[in-house]
């Protein structure tokens, strides 16, 4: 802002030149501090970063084309233009960054034009603006480069979460088609031995099973959109009876871990519920290993409130770790759990532990929620 003043200041003490240099300022303010939840839906990265831009160069081309040499460019302008091109760089889609950097780094070169008239005479500024264009555009490049490598890394998470899924969701319904054909059997057995009224057991037990298995596909099929051959040999599913596992294995001399299970919270629940509660419990386990070796206390609560079930796993460790950096992991296993929790209709929250269990920022609490399924 300082710079910006600083140029109207130059300008003004020209003759003319001012209400362009204005002109300019607004307009690449505008198209770099406007807020993102206010940004219109047409104020797209292309026309922020190529607009102010060819506003400059036009100003430019004015006073090389009328002669005047007299309209001086000041840092504001650079500054802008600069950071443009930063934004062009990164987030514009390709070809876009290609063009919209080179319009914003041509204007920026060109702006000892307006002064200068010799090439000799503006060497010095055109090597700079060179030096600062490849910095600015390099370190937008690196960026852009690192979150096209974390989207990659996130989609491939994801995918083999819902490779995971698709595997747990042929247990669960290989599960229930096994009952329906044990008990069909049984009922053709029983058909020409016994009377009508004790088939009703086995007829209903039959339509229960098939009935949990189109739930178990309907809650968890939306969100498969490719297997692999890995899908074949995969881990045991969990449940909440390798919560209990999970948690007593967890505790060490110096590691307290307790599990708290509401009585509502029953056995029968939907396999696939029990099979993400097992693993919003092991994440956030293992998560505590590597992240909060210094914590005293682990609790994991079961609790059933309605038609929902909550799983909560809460630390009061301070983020200390004596893992190597190796063994922390990539940052990505919550972005699994949350695909698989968002799978069955619920939501997955992960942060520091707040309320009157403990100051602000001592200890973190993993939270999931999803329905229960019909019992």
């Amino acid at each position: 802002m300082a710079a910006s003043v600083y140029d109207l200041l130059i300008a003004a003490a020209f003759s003319h030149g001012l209400w362009l240099s204005a002109t300019v300022l607004l307009a690449g303010f505008a198209a770099v501090l406007w807020p993102v939840e206010r940004r219109p839906s047409w104020l797209t990265p292309q026309l922020r970063t190529a607009v102010p831009a060819m506003i400059s160069v036009l100003f430019t081309a004015g006073v090389l084309l009328t002669d005047r040499a007299e309209a001086l460019f000041g840092p504001g302008e650079v500054v802008i233009l600069l950071s443009l091109l930063f934004i062009a760089v990164r987030h514009c889609p390709w070809p876009s960054a290609l063009l919209c950097g080179v319009l914003d780094a041509v204007a920026l070169l060109l702006l000892p034009g307006r002064y200068f008239r010799s090439l000799s005479d503006a060497l010095v500024f055109i090597v700079v603006g060179l030096i600062l264009i490849g910095f600015t555009a390099g370190s937008a490049a690196y960026l852009r480069s690192l979150d096209y490598r974390r989207t990659v890394a996130v989609g491939e998470t994801r995918r083999a979460e819902r490779v995971a899924i698709a595997a747990d969701l042929h247990d669960f319904v290989a599960h229930h088609v096994t009952g329906i054909l044990v008990q069909t059997r049984v009922a053709r057995m029983m058909a020409d031995r016994q009377p009508q009224e004790d088939l009703d057991p086995v007829l209903a037990g039959i339509e229960h099973a098939a009935t949990e298995a189109l739930a178990s596909m309907r809650r968890t099929v939306g969100v498969l959109r490719d297997t692999g051959p890995e899908a074949a040999d995969r881990r045991p599913v969990g449940d909440l009876a390798g919560i209990s596992d999970l948690v007593a294995g967890f505790a060490s001399p110096v590691q307290k871990s307790t599990l708290q299970r509401d009585p509502a919270v029953s056995d029968d629940l939907p396999h696939e519920v029990q099979a993400a509660a097992f693993r919003v419990v092991q994440e956030a386990l293992t998560n505590v290993r590597r992240h909060a070796a210094d914590a005293t206390r682990v609790t994991v609560r079961l609790a059933r409130s309605g038609d929902r079930v909550e799983v909560t796993v809460t630390d009061d460790g301070h983020g200390g770790t004596q893992l190597p950096e190796a063994a922390h992991g990539g940052g990505f296993g919550l972005v699994g759990l949350t695909e698989r929790v968002t799978a069955l209709g619920g939501e997955l929250r992960a942060g520091p532990r707040g309320g009157p269990a403990g100051e602000a920022g001592a200890g973190w609490q993993v939270r999931a929620v999803f329905p229960a399924g019909k019992q």
